[in-house]
Order: C-alpha cells, then sequence, then structure tokens
C-alpha cells in the first residue's frame, strides 16, 4: 500500500508539473529587441531635446 502512495504522489506532482510548464523559447530575445528598441528610441528623443535647448540658449543675448 505505501509504494502506491509513493507512486500516486510522484504520478501527481509530474502531472503538475507537466500542466503548468510554458513554452518559453524565444521570449528573452524578443524582450532584449524591445528593450534595446525603446533605448534607442530614449537616446534619440533625448539627443533632439538637447540640440533644441542648446540652439535655443545660444539665440539668447548675454549682455
Amino acid at each position: 500500500m505505501l509504494d502506491l502512495d509513493i507512486w500516486r504522489a510522484w504520478l501527481s506532482s509530474h502531472l503538475f508539473d507537466a500542466q503548468t510548464k510554458r513554452d518559453e523559447r524565444g521570449d528573452i530575445t524578443q524582450t532584449v529587441i524591445i528593450v534595446a528598441l525603446f533605448a534607442a528610441a530614449a537616446i534619440a528623443i533625448c539627443t533632439i531635446i538637447i540640440t533644441k535647448f542648446t540652439g535655443k540658449a545660444s539665440s539668447i543675448p548675454t549682455e
């Protein structure tokens, strides 16, 4: 009887593992690409803003 209980516990744990596992292949690659695109967009936006502010500051008379 004890062997049957052990077998049942092992089987139920493996069944639970099989039901909860997800196929996550490629998720890391997709996430890295999206983060890289957001970083590139942020750098481009900051560059544009800094260029505009620098141009505006240069046109202000200081005398």
